[in-house]
């Protein structure tokens, strides 16, 4: 059965990109507070400025402002793009080659700082080095069965560490020390300091594009064998069931407490409460699905879009009206970590008071006793 949690709100219309230039394509996006970038097939990098509105009657729009665009000056597309905001530095993988430009004005650093031969890569969001003016960025490199860790500052890389890797990868997530990758046939976590790995389970990525994301402290959600979305922490155990995916899912992303999934026809939204599938949105031609800071982002090959989640409250109250009273109450414990406490013991009192009316009105007094309770 499903629950309204989240609304897919227009952000960037195709006219707004391309104008009447068929040919341009959206390759990647990254968002950093109301700063959108995206980088085309092309080789151009566009930022635009994000601005949330909300009509009198609670609707939620976004206004998109651009503010430049910039040519990186390659016959090749802008494949990754990662903001590190404290550095006020945007990270651009073009042509296997990350180069360092200004977040404001897109102009690369005077240095020239630059890491070659990366193939992917990604920023450690629970970094080690406990520098504040520095991020940590981990790339499969193009020298084959290759990691390498960097520490890259506001003009200048460093290379830390080159891991081996039992077979070749083709996606990484990074926690502190812990590497979770997809290699050819399995996916494992690898400590890359220790040289420790674990094997978690097999996974052709021949057959099926994997999915490595970093989802809390020390645990990742996987796109597992049979169409599951699975969880594993660093000691390579799962606290928590799998959710059912559908075969095909292309990308993940985590709005707590919910997991997102796109596949080539739709958006899934699962919930990590009780792993049910709580909505599914029609969404064709979709190819990029993120979560930034909260705000997840999908993408076309010529739209941006925002899916706005509907406050947890309301969610309740529409579960209570259809008198789902066993999915209210999971959903309400589990938004304890999203609502401040006296605000959430208020909420919760009058939530397990309206359970208790429905269950009493369907005769089932016993449990209608013990929520009143």
């Amino acid at each position: 059965m499903s629950v309204k949690a989240f609304k897919l709100v227009s952000a960037v219309e195709r006219e707004m990109l391309m104008g009447d230039k068929n040919y341009i394509n959206i390759e990647c996006i990254e968002c950093c507070g109301k700063n959108l970038y995206i980088g085309t097939n092309d080789c151009f990098i566009y930022h635009f400025l994000l601005d949330e509105k909300i009509s009198t009657a609670g609707k939620i729009t976004f206004a998109a402002t651009k503010q430049l665009h910039k040519y990186l000056g390659l016959k090749k597309p802008v494949s990754e793009l990662k903001a590190a905001s404290a550095l006020t530095r945007l990270l651009v993988l073009c042509d296997n080659t990350i180069t360092l430009v200004n977040m404001m004005n897109l102009e690369p650093v005077p240095t020239g700082a630059r890491i070659k031969g990366a193939v992917t890569f990604t920023l450690n969001e629970n970094p080690v080095s406990g520098d504040p003016f520095c991020v940590e960025v981990c790339i499969i490199s193009v020298k084959r069965r290759t990691i390498q860790m960097f520490m890259v500052f506001e003009d200048r890389v460093q290379i830390v560490k080159e891991v081996f890797t039992p077979e070749q990868p083709c996606a990484v997530a990074v926690d502190g020390y812990y590497l979770c990758l997809a290699l050819t046939t399995q996916y494992i976590i690898l400590n890359y300091n220790t040289g420790v790995s674990q094997d978690l389970f097999p996974y052709c990525s021949d057959e099926k594009r994997p999915i490595v994301k970093r989802i809390g402290r020390q645990e990742f959600l996987l796109a597992g064998p049979g169409g599951l979305g699975m969880f594993a922490t660093v000691d390579g155990i799962s606290q928590r069931a799998p959710v059912h995916w559908s075969e095909n899912v292309i990308g993940a992303a985590l709005c707590f407490p919910y997991v997102v999934a796109l596949d080539d026809e739709f958006i899934t939204v699962h919930s990590m409460l009780d792993q049910q599938q709580k909505q599914t949105l029609p969404f064709k031609e979709g190819h990029i699905l993120q979560d930034f800071e909260g705000k997840v982002i999908v993408a076309t090959n010529k739209g941006v879009y925002i899916l706005v989640p509907l406050p947890l409250e309301k969610q309740i109250q529409d579960l209570l009206a259809s008198h789902r009273v066993e999915e209210a109450l999971v959903l309400a414990k589990g938004a304890r970590r999203n609502i401040p406490k006296e605000k959430f013991q208020v909420m919760y009192k009058r939530i397990l008071q309206q359970a208790g009316f429905i269950q009493f009105a369907q005769l089932q007094f016993l449990e209608a006793k013990e929520l009143f309770r």
